[in-house]
């Protein structure tokens, strides 16, 4: 069982940055890949990025391409978003996943979901 707790999110002027961290309890965190999906009102949920297990590699949205980085802590038991050059189309909330063993950009092959972290840029 791993529970998932994001933190981070707020209200950003277009162009600002934010960086949302998601802090997972239990001792296998590093057994876990992590994804970063987000949903904005009246929107499916959508991927944003991914990580896996061991920091190693990292998958992008072409949305986010370029403006988000990724990353992990396993000693800490935390993955991180920078977000950077944010755009008012990022408004959304952000959720962070866990699926044992390979990373995916399918939200459904995730099993574990964090509360989200609701994500504003002001135009």
């Amino acid at each position: 069982q791993v529970q998932l707790v994001e933190s981070g999110g707020g209200l950003v002027q277009t162009g600002g940055s934010l960086r949302l961290s998601c802090a997972a309890s239990g001792r296998t965190f590093s057994s876990y890949a992590m994804g970063w999906f987000r949903q904005a009102p009246g929107k499916l949920r959508e991927f944003a990025a991914s990580i896996s297990r061991g920091g190693g590699l990292t998958f992008y949205a072409d949305s986010v391409k370029g403006r988000f980085t990724i990353s992990r802590d396993n000693a800490k038991n935390t993955v991180y978003l920078q977000m950077n050059s944010l755009k008012p189309e990022d408004t959304a909330v952000y959720y962070c996943a866990a699926r044992p063993g390979v990373q995916s950009i399918s939200g459904s092959e995730y099993e574990y979901w964090g509360q989200g972290t609701q994500v504003t840029v002001s135009s």
